[in-house]
């Protein structure tokens, strides 16, 4: 009797047990079924900055690496042999056309002037009685009192006599003009290079003599680059004679485009190696900041202005060979949208094909995004559009509140 009463107490409490395990999962089971929402919450959609595809005029450009040239170019060298005795510059000083550079000792040259003065003085002293003697001979042949033959020789003495005259002239003057060259000028205005040879040296004379410094003219400027046989056939080559073909210029440390020029020159032929042709541009540089060897990056107009959808650059995926972007449709949903890009804009990518004008391209956040996929999209203008900066400037406050404490729900059909 006692083994059988311990079991029955043993069966009552796990009969227990099982009551109150039952009775736990209901009453989470009817907590659950009180509250459906809380078990079908699903996250909330990305938010994204979407801009409205733009359409705009454009110029094709198509941009080349060159570098600065001068003009002008001069290698200064002496033109006489002699010791120089001034240098009349500092070196990388702005000169003048006409300004004194060096001077070599004119010593020697006035001497061989004076001398060849001389030998005029007494060439035209020769030459004057030369000229009166054949007067009186003249005279006196028409009498018949003097010989043929005597007054042939008178004639002959004058002739002579002039004939010395103008070679003592011509000395006298290749004696002035060496004395000139003993002051060395600058043969064209601009920026001159360091004395390469000081005072108290000896300089010979002639085209192999080292150069005494260099001058380079400094505005206007050239830069000079090499454009593709496509470029040349399509715009450069249709230049007509007199027309300017507008071209942009920055320089290493500029991101964008300081400075406009024109073409100045195309070379007279292509080369075959490399398959491009040598162009010249031309720019103002009355700063004087651009100097020759510089390098450059010119763009070339291309094109007549025409109609074209604009993009920002930064919302351009690349996906192994091919260029997308993310567009928001009129369901408020992702579409992947392959495209075709043109030339660069500024911070706008030309779109050659794949978008139509007004399409809501995610600008921001597209890495938090698939295609498919529903958001919340907040309209901002496209960064790079001339027009943005008028909407902003006419309410700024507005335009601000409005993208970051009310978003924009995303549109329904």
């Amino acid at each position: 009797m006692s083994l059988n009463s311990h079991s029955r107490k043993r069966i009552a409490l796990a009969v227990a047990a099982v009551l109150v395990v039952a009775g736990f999962g209901s009453l989470v089971a009817m907590r659950l079924d009180s509250h459906p929402a809380v078990a079908a919450e699903a996250p909330p959609a990305p938010e994204v900055d979407v801009a409205a595809v733009l359409k705009r005029n454009v110029t094709d450009w198509q941009t080349y690496s060159g570098r600065m040239a001068a003009v002008e170019k001069v290698e200064v060298r002496p033109q006489v042999s002699g010791t120089i005795v001034s240098v009349n510059f500092r070196d990388g000083a702005l000169v003048k056309k006409g300004d004194t550079l060096f001077v070599i000792d004119p010593r020697p040259y006035q001497a061989a002037v004076d001398q060849a003065a001389a030998q005029v003085a007494a060439a035209q002293a020769r030459t004057g009685y030369a000229q009166s003697d054949w007067a009186r001979a003249q005279r006196l042949i028409g009498d018949n009192a003097i010989a043929k033959r005597d007054y042939d020789e008178k004639q002959n003495a004058a002739r002579e006599a002039g004939a010395n005259l103008k070679a003592a002239q011509a000395a006298l003057e290749a004696a002035q003009i060496n004395l000139g060259y003993t002051r060395i000028v600058a043969p064209v205005s601009g920026r001159v290079s360091r004395a390469e040879i000081t005072v108290g040296n000896v300089v010979s004379a002639g085209a192999s003599a080292p150069p005494l410094t260099t001058l380079v003219s400094v505005s206007p400027i050239y830069a000079e680059f090499d454009a593709d046989e496509q470029t040349y056939l399509d715009y450069i080559s249709r230049m007509k004679v007199g027309s300017k073909v507008p071209v942009e210029l920055g320089l290493a440390n500029e991101t964008g485009y300081s400075r406009s020029g024109t073409i100045e020159s195309v070379d007279n032929r292509l080369d075959t190696s490399s398959g491009t042709i040598r162009v010249r541009a031309r720019f103002d540089n009355t700063d004087g900041a651009l100097v020759p060897g510089l390098y450059a990056r010119i763009k070339v107009s291309g094109s007549a202005p025409h109609p074209a959808l604009l993009v920002d650059e930064a919302a351009i995926g690349t996906d192994q060979d091919k260029k997308f972007v993310y567009v928001v449709d009129g369901a408020g949903k992702v579409a992947y949208r392959n495209v075709r890009i043109g030339g660069q804009q500024g911070n706008l990518r030309v779109i050659l094909g794949g978008l139509q004008a007004g399409d809501q391209v995610i600008v921001n956040g597209t890495q938090r995004v698939r295609p498919g996929e529903a958001v919340r999209s907040h309209e901002v203008p496209m960064n790079g559009d001339p027009d943005a900066g008028v909407a902003n400037a006419s309410a700024p406050s507005v335009a601000n509140s409005a993208s970051k404490s009310a978003p924009t729900p995303a549109r329904t059909s």
